[in-house]
């Protein structure tokens, strides 16, 4: 398959929808944008599609927590049909609330397999603030995780009020031990953040920034790589232009957050 069906979900409070879709086209995918109760009018909707994203935003305006009335959504109207479509050759992605969408519905850890079973929860940022900054990845080597193939670290932006990642130490120690932390939040150089602000935005246990699903198929983050897909979209392209000049480099075109677009669409080549 050349290129990828890509169902970029849209509804009420979800306000990352174009740039998602746009970030999957500029990585190669036939994007589209589909507002959920479509879905639900036409079930079978769903067989189209290779690529599931959720974007970000404040689906149902977080009203009974983030991510919750939209997962519910779907667990009341879809639940057959989407347990369907992961059960085929298919990817998912999800960003932010979209995260938090995937986490309350079970579909990462995952460490059971079954959906509608939420095994972590995304809480209030230590904080108790809304953080908008960008932040600094590392990926983990040993991760199966699709989407992060061949990448060493990330430079994105978050945006959340509700980005704490929590599970309970068993389940915590059975995801590190999976291997199913996807990535990290970090300092600057690399070292680990070791939940330090603002390295670490929201006080996530163990840095935790993404995880996937035991496939590597699945995967939720709370950065936005949507959000970096050009060089210019960095907070500190302006710096690195002049270092860049004076060191005789040319400018890059891509910013980092393009990578994780690419390999959802290289998956299927």
């Amino acid at each position: 398959m050349a290129r990828p069906v890509v169902c970029v979900l849209s509804g009420y409070g979800i306000n990352c929808d174009e740039e998602t879709r746009f970030a999957f086209e500029l990585a190669g995918a036939i994007a589209r944008i589909v507002h959920i109760n479509d879905i639900i009018e036409n079930k079978n909707m769903l067989n189209e599609f290779q690529i599931f994203a959720f974007p970000g935003g404040f689906s149902y305006g977080d009203d009974t927590g983030s991510g919750k009335a939209l997962a519910n959504r779907i667990m009341n109207n879809l639940h057959d049909e989407f347990a369907q479509f992961l059960e085929r050759d298919t990817l998912v992605l999800g960003i932010c609330n979209g995260f938090q969408v995937m986490v309350n519905l079970g579909i990462v850890p995952a460490l059971e397999k079954t959906i509608g079973i939420p095994e972590a929860a995304l809480m209030h940022n230590t904080t108790a603030r809304y953080i908008c900054r960008w932040v600094d990845l590392g990926v983990e080597p040993q991760t199966p995780s699709v989407f992060v193939r061949g990448m060493k670290t990330l430079h994105v932006p978050v945006a959340h009020g509700e980005g704490n990642f929590y599970a309970p130490k068993q389940t915590i120690d059975e995801i590190e031990k999976r291997n199913l932390v996807a990535l990290r939040y970090t300092k600057p150089d690399g070292t680990e953040a070791k939940g330090e602000y603002p390295y670490n935005p929201n006080g996530s246990i163990n840095d935790i920034a993404a995880i996937c699903d035991p496939t590597g198929r699945r995967m939720g983050m709370m950065p936005h790589p949507e959000r970096n897909i050009f060089f210019t979209h960095r907070d500190d392209w302006t710096l690195l232009r002049e270092r860049y000049a004076r060191e005789g480099k040319s400018l890059p075109e891509e910013g980092e957050g393009l990578a994780i677009f690419k390999n959802a669409v290289a998956y299927y080549r």
